[in-house]
C-alpha cells in the first residue's frame, strides 16, 4: 500500500490522521481509496466530474503529478503520496 501524507488542515477528516495507508495502482484509485475510507475528504479532494481540481496539488515522492501522467500517474507498494492544497488568502503590502 502507498503512504499518503494529509496536510493539517485536511487531517479533521481523518481523525487527525497525518499519515495513512491506501490501495490503487495509480493515483486516483489512491484518492478514491483514501475518500472510501475517510468520505468526508472527498469534496475536499475530488469535483463534481470525480476529478481532482487543479488547486490541489499531489505529488508522487518528490513528483508532481502535473509533470507525470496526472490523475494516472501510477503507484506503487512502497509509493509516498503527498497532498498540498493551495493555500490563499492574506493582505497585499501597502506601499509607503
Amino acid at each position: 500500500m502507498a503512504t499518503v501524507f494529509i496536510p493539517t488542515p485536511l487531517r479533521k477528516f481523518t481523525n487527525n490522521t497525518a499519515k495513512v495507508e491506501a490501495e490503487g495502482n495509480n493515483v486516483s484509485e489512491v484518492v478514491k481509496a483514501l475518500t472510501n475510507s475517510y468520505p468526508e475528504l472527498k469534496r475536499h479532494l475530488v469535483n463534481a466530474d470525480g476529478r481532482i481540481p487543479s488547486f490541489i496539488n499531489i505529488f508522487v515522492g518528490d513528483d508532481d503529478i502535473r509533470s507525470l501522467q496526472q490523475e494516472q500517474t501510477p503507484v506503487k507498494e512502497n509509493s509516498q503520496i503527498s497532498i498540498v492544497p493551495a493555500i490563499a488568502g492574506g493582505k497585499p503590502v501597502s506601499k509607503l
